[in-house]
């Protein structure tokens, strides 16, 4: 808890603006790009990026960085001090060998969804979905739920700080629209998204409960467009995931 201004590192806070600057769709950035991402000015950005070099935590052309496998370090020893991941993993590995899909779970943060374990049968979108992935929320299958399951001042505010640009000519942009759709997801108890985060692919997610009822994160599985109409989602692949959310229930706390 910050009792005064000493209390905050402001090196520190910039150094971590950087390192987010680096998503999966631009994972080399100039000095230039970095400072335009974070707002900071070009000296900043520069000594924070030829830090993070001068430590192994990203590579350096000359013109152009990326982060380096290190940067895993950061963000891997907490996901793998979290419980949740290591309860779900054995249930995520039989489900996708049951239904020859690949299936995840995540958890909302802001705006966005993070993957905390993934079952991978094969590669269903252009960018590698792994642990710490991030994706937005309000056009995924897995945030709608999260979505669905926050009170609704709380879920409008969300969709108000959201980037709701487009991924694909299928997504949703108006906020109003977003909103019905997250209803009726609370009313159905999953969510099913065609192509909205990326052509080709549709998916479908279902909330995650705990002992006590609360939702803890989100299940879903995703495939190929070609392999499954909207509407069959539901028949096909809901049974196998409502299997999985009830056994889930009795040992997630």
């Amino acid at each position: 808890m910050l009792n005064k201004p000493t209390d905050f590192i402001a090196s520190l806070a910039k150094g971590l603006q950087v390192i987010e600057s680096f998503r999966a769709e631009t994972p080399r950035l100039s000095i230039a790009q970095v400072a335009e991402k974070t707002g900071l000015d070009r000296a900043t950005a520069r000594r924070c990026l030829l830090t993070l070099h001068r430590l192994g935590y990203a590579d350096y052309d000359g013109k152009f960085f990326q982060l380096t496998p290190r940067i895993l370090r950061l963000g891997m020893g907490a996901l793998a001090a979290l419980p949740l991941p290591q309860l779900v993993q054995p249930w995520l590995d039989q489900l996708s060998e049951q239904i020859g899909q690949s299936s995840s779970v995540s958890i909302l943060d802001e705006t966005e969804i993070v993957y905390l374990a993934r079952a991978a049968q094969r590669r269903v979108m252009s960018i590698g979905l792994m642990p710490g992935s991030r994706l937005p929320a309000h056009c995924t299958s897995m945030g709608r739920v999260l979505l669905a399951a926050l009170p609704e001042a709380e879920m409008l505010a969300l969709l108000e700080r959201s980037d709701l640009t487009p991924r694909t000519p299928r997504a949703l942009t108006d906020p109003a629209e977003i909103a019905a759709r997250i209803a009726q997801v609370r009313d159905q108890g999953f969510a099913i998204i065609d192509q909205e985060v990326e052509m080709g692919l549709r998916s479908i997610a279902v909330p995650l409960y705990n002992v006590h009822g609360q939702v803890v994160a989100a299940l879903n599985t995703g495939l190929p467009a070609t392999q499954a109409e909207p509407e069959e989602l539901a028949r096909d692949y809901l049974p196998a995931l409502l299997k999985v959310q009830a056994g889930l229930r009795r040992v997630l706390h």
